[in-house]
């Protein structure tokens, strides 16, 4: 599906020294091939990402001055220009402050309305052209980008007490990348995906148990789970917990829909899947002290055993390639 753009401008955080300087665009940029390749290609990568939901602060200075964009009180162009000035404000403080390619992209897909705003690098590469003469061609490094905000304007409209209008990029190491981010947008974080799977594994656990179902029977329910949950990871879309529900068993006259609000797990009827959480229905995995250990939840009490006093894990059985390399390791 294609994007349809509203509005894009693009700006400039400049490092001089160690001083921030703006470089302001004076006009919007047109919807010409290249404009639109690049929105597509943002829309793209943002999407496949994993995110975390924000909402604004009630005195966010950044969501009053997009709700006077949205009455019309202030131009597209002038918006923006005002965010940039308080995004350098806030980038300012830190260290890594390496300032970028500034976008604003107000765009429709399907049916939704979105603004778009993220930080991107510039790159060098190489390129030969016609007359196979070798040059160096600047390009912004859009899969790399990971400095990425988007406000859906059209829940943020309806719904403005809605948890999930806003969605942003975690940073990866120490402080994290994105809080000079949500200091710009004076935005809090909003509905908790990965403690929304945490709790469907606990309750995946718990509804199992309660149904006194046997050791195959649970292990089958997990994978009915997963397989679930992955096929909409895969395809983009959200777990409905009613959808779920219909793939597994009714515990007398509740379905796991109806058993999930009895017992208070506090899940949202629909929120999205997270793939390290989802993989501990069908794997336990673990990694530390110079150890990385995987292996399918069937062959704990089967090939594999846990004494919790001792904590000693026994494999009966080794994957042959470990095998080998142990095998080698012994001849020398």
């Amino acid at each position: 599906m294609t994007v349809n753009i509203e509005q894009i401008v693009l700006h400039q955080l400049a490092k001089e020294g160690e001083q921030l300087e703006i470089v302001l665009r004076d006009s919007v940029l047109n919807n010409d091939s290249a404009v639109e390749a690049m929105v597509s290609e943002l829309h793209r990568v943002y999407s496949a990402k994993n995110k975390a939901f924000g909402v604004f602060d009630p005195n966010s200075p950044f969501a009053e001055s997009l709700n006077n964009y949205s009455q019309k009180n202030v131009d597209f162009l002038n918006f923006t220009k005002i965010a940039t000035q308080r995004l350098c404000d806030e980038l300012a403080k830190y260290p890594f402050a390496e300032g970028g390619i500034v976008v604003f992209s107000q765009y429709r897909h399907l049916a939704t309305e979105y603004l778009l705003i993220a930080i991107l690098n510039s790159c060098d590469s190489m390129w030969v052209n016609e007359q196979l003469d070798v040059s160096i061609t600047h390009y912004l490094d859009i899969e790399r980008a990971d400095i990425v905000a988007r406000i859906d304007l059209t829940e943020w409209r309806i719904n403005p007490q809605s948890t999930r209008y806003l969605t942003f990029l975690k940073g990866r190491i120490g402080r994290k990348v994105s809080d000079f981010f949500m200091d710009f947008l004076a935005a809090t974080e909003g509905l908790d995906t990965k403690a929304q799977n945490r709790g469907l594994l606990q309750a995946v656990d718990d509804f199992c148990t309660e149904a006194q179902l046997e050791k195959q029977e649970r292990q089958a329910c997990r994978k009915q789970v997963y397989s679930y949950c992955n096929g909409q990871l895969q395809s983009g879309e959200e777990i409905e917990l009613s959808a779920l529900s219909k793939e597994l068993p009714v515990l007398g006259d509740r379905d796991f829909n109806q058993f999930t609000h009895d017992k208070g797990y506090d899940l949202a009827q629909q929120f999205p899947a997270d793939r390290s959480t989802l993989k501990q229905l069908t794997k336990f995995s673990g990694s530390g002290g110079g150890i990385t250990i995987g292996f399918d939840t069937s062959l704990l009490g089967e090939r594999i055993f846990w004494d919790a006093q001792t904590d000693t894990l026994t494999i009966k059985g080794t994957p042959p390639n470990l095998r080998e390399q142990l095998q080698r390791n012994q001849d020398k």
